[in-house]
């Protein structure tokens, strides 16, 4: 018996989350698609998580679930040669906790085209500091290079920036050289993102409120993981023929906008998916993160709860309590 972190949905279409000892045989019966049974040492806690646990965002697909869209550990037992027990993995994204049992939970069965060799510079632990969050940062950062955005271009904008996926992609930003500025709303955390590379800091109030269709421009790009207002008016505020990377809705997945950025000034805005893409481009991704990524600074981001804990503390990254990353021990 192993545990996990079990969702269910009662007649009322209400969801609960508890931690439930299971079997393999069950994990097995839920997955029949599996080959590869991977014993899990770490998942992560992301904002997705938090709303599957807490039950304020449809996640799930189907029921009972098990929560956690991250996980990294080794290959205990394989039906398929490429991979052999022992071999250190990472999986993130791809329909886990919401079409697949996901990883809040001591061991996972998957198939075998979604596993990640671990890249060597990190560990399982640091692996989940990076996991999803830090994935879909490199991911819109490597879609602002291929619109040719250079370091010398001028400030790119990182909303949301004390969260994971801003944590990361200011520190990403900083050690390619681009001139980041990080817009938070908790002046507090001002010498955390300073560390991480952010040359200034500006309130998130000036961007989270309805404003003009055009406005001064600002940013060479921008890195939104906020949504609603704050992406309206990061677009509006982009320079010329600049670039955004848009890939949260902490505000909100409103998007109460004019054409007139893109028409006017040429902007592009990108959608950024790091849960359905490619291998190539998930290993790209990975490959950006081993390069720059340092990992004293990834240290620095996180916070190590266990799994026993993750539900009570679920609600708190949701109110924005919680900054960087957190690394669930699913053995604690």
């Amino acid at each position: 018996m192993f545990n996990v972190l079990m969702l269910t949905q009662d007649s009322s279409r209400q969801s609960h989350a508890e931690l439930k000892p299971i079997d393999e045989a069950t994990l097995r019966a839920a997955d029949p698609e599996g080959q590869v049974l991977v014993r899990i040492s770490h998942s992560a806690m992301n904002y997705k998580d938090a709303l599957a646990i807490t039950g304020r965002g449809a996640i799930a697909r189907k029921w009972p679930m098990v929560a956690g869209i991250d996980l990294a550990g080794e290959v205990e037992r394989s039906d398929d040669p490429a991979w052999q027990p022992g071999d250190k993995v990472v999986v993130t994204g791809l329909g886990l906790s919401e079409t697949h049992w996901g990883g809040l939970a001591q061991k996972a069965w998957l198939p075998a085209a979604w596993l990640l060799r671990l890249p060597a510079k990190f560990d399982t632990r640091l692996a989940m500091g990076v996991a999803t969050a830090g994935v879909t940062a490199a991911l819109s950062v490597l879609r602002l290079q291929q619109h040719g955005l250079q370091p010398g271009d001028g400030e790119v904008l990182v909303t949301g920036a004390a969260g994971g996926v801003g944590s990361i992609s200011l520190a990403l930003l900083a050690s390619l050289g681009y001139t980041a500025v990080a817009s938070t709303g908790r002046p507090q955390e001002a010498a955390y993102l300073e560390k991480l590379g952010a040359r200034r800091i500006v309130d998130r109030a000036s961007l989270g409120t309805p404003g003009k269709p055009l406005q001064s421009e600002r940013w060479a790009g921008v890195v939104d993981s906020v949504g609603s207002h704050t992406l309206v008016n990061a677009c509006a505020q982009t320079r010329i023929n600049g670039a955004v990377a848009a890939c949260g809705l902490a505000q909100g997945a409103d998007f109460p906008s004019t054409v007139m950025p893109f028409i006017l000034r040429g902007v592009t805005l990108y959608g950024i998916n790091s849960v359905y893409i490619d291998m190539q481009r998930r290993t790209a991704a990975w490959a950006l993160l081993a390069e720059h990524l340092d990992l004293a600074l990834l240290e620095s981001m996180c916070v190590d709860i266990g799994l026993s804990e993750a539900i009570a503390y679920a609600p708190r990254l949701l109110a924005g309590e919680v900054r960087g990353r957190t690394i669930v021990d699913v053995n604690r």
